[in-house]
C-alpha cells in the first residue's frame, strides 16, 4: 500500500461546547488536535491506511497531546520535529447552529511554521508514494521553503501531489496574498481538492464551468470540486463523475473537506494507483471512491472535532447503505 505523506501545520482546536453564540462569549471549550494535513493524514490511518505527519511542534504539552492522538491510529510521527523556539499552534473556533466555523488563531508564529527546508528528508519519501498539503502553511515563513522541498522529493520518486486549499483567511495579511501563494503553488499539484465556497475566490471567474477549467494548469490533472452536503464532482479534461451528499444531521463542520479528501487519498493508495491508473479508472468505480468520501465526511460532521470523530471503514460503509 502506498504511504500518504502530509505537510503543514498541526495544531490544537479549541470547540465550544456552546452553539449558536459569537466566539466572545463561549465559556467552555472542547480541546481537539487538528490542522487540515494532519486530519487527512490520521483519516488515511483511521481508515486501515498508511500515513506519515510532517510538521514541527513546541515543547510543551499541547504538542504531547497532538502525538498521543494520531500515533496509536497509526500515522507515522517519527519525522515530527520539536522546538523550543516557539510553542504548538492553538485554535478557537465558534459553532453557528448549523455547525459552521468562525475562527481566532494563535500562530504568529507557532512551531509548525519554523519547519525548514534542510529538515525535510529524501528518505521520507518512497516511490509513487502521495504528498499532500494546504494552503495555511504557503505564508511567507521557512515552512513554505519546506513544502517546495517536499513537492521536489516526491517529484523525483514520481509521486501524486495532492494540494487541498483550505483557505483561512484570518492567517493571511491579505486576501491578495492568500490567493498569490495558492495560484503559485496550485500548478505543483495532479490532484486539487476545491470547494463551490473557494471557487470564485482563486480563480477570479464568476461563471462555474469557466472557473473550473481554469484551474487545469501545470500539472493539475483531475480537480475534485465539493459542494458540502449536495456532493462532490471528480473532473478531468474529457470527464465529470458526479456523486451526490448523504443527508445527515450536522453537529461541527470541522474536518468535513479534510476527511473527504484523506478518504479519496486513502482508496488511490490502497488499489496502489497511479496518476495514470486513476485517469483510466471507470466512471462507476469513480463514483464509488466519490460516494466513500462522501460518507466518510458525513460521519465526521455528525460528531464534534475532527479527529476524534473519525470513522473505521465498517462505520463509513453502513453510511453508504442508508
Amino acid at each position: 500500500m502506498k504511504k500518504v505523506i502530509c505537510i503543514g501545520e498541526a495544531l490544537i482546536d479549541f470547540i465550544p461546547c456552546e452553539k449558536g453564540i459569537a466566539l466572545k462569549e463561549v465559556n467552555s471549550f472542547l480541546r481537539v488536535p487538528g490542522g487540515a494535513p494532519l486530519n487527512v493524514a490520521a483519516t488515511v490511518a483511521k481508515l486501515g491506511g498508511s500515513s506519515k505527519i510532517l510538521t514541527k511542534l513546541g515543547n510543551d504539552a499541547f504538542a504531547d497531546v497532538i502525538v498521543d492522538a494520531v500515533k496509536p491510529l497509526g500515522v507515522d510521527v517519527s519525522s515530527v520535529l520539536r522546538t523550543n523556539l516557539a510553542k504548538t499552534a492553538l485554535a478557537f473556533v465558534s459553532l453557528n447552529e448549523n455547525g459552521e466555523r468562525d475562527f481566532s488563531f494563535y500562530r504568529n508564529p507557532s512551531a509548525d511554521m519554523l519547519l525548514d527546508e534542510k529538515e525535510i528528508k529524501d528518505s521520507d519519501f518512497g516511490e509513487g508514494e502521495i504528498l499532500h498539503f494546504c494552503s495555511v502553511s504557503l505564508i511567507d515563513a521557512p515552512i513554505q521553503k519546506a513544502h517546495r522541498k517536499a513537492i521536489e522529493y516526491c517529484s523525483e520518486k514520481n509521486g501524486i501531489i495532492s494540494f487541498d486549499p483550505n483557505i483561512r483567511l484570518p492567517l493571511w495579511n491579505s486576501e491578495d496574498e492568500c490567493r498569490q501563494a495558492i495560484l503559485e503553488f496550485l500548478p505543483e499539484a495532479h490532484i486539487l481538492k476545491i470547494s463551490d465556497e473557494e471557487l470564485q475566490f482563486i480563480t477570479g471567474i464568476q461563471d462555474e464551468e469557466t472557473a473550473l477549467s481554469s484551474l487545469f494548469k501545470g500539472n493539475v490533472a483531475i480537480v475534485i470540486y465539493t459542494k458540502g452536503s449536495s456532493g462532490a464532482e471528480f473532473i478531468v479534461k474529457n470527464k465529470k463523475v458526479f456523486s451526490k451528499g448523504f443527508t445527515i444531521k450536522v453537529e461541527d463542520t470541522t474536518g468535513a473537506g479534510d476527511s473527504f479528501i484523506g478518504a479519496f487519498l486513502y482508496q488511490i493508495a490502497s488499489m496502489d494507483l497511479s496518476l495514470k491508473d486513476i485517469l483510466g479508472l471507470d466512471e462507476d468505480i469513480i463514483k464509488e471512491m466519490l460516494n466513500f468520501s462522501n460518507a466518510t465526511a458525513a460521519f465526521v460532521v455528525s460528531k464534534r472535532g475532527a479527529i476524534d470523530a473519525l470513522p473505521k471503514k465498517e462505520q463509513v460503509y453502513n453510511i453508504m447503505k442508508k
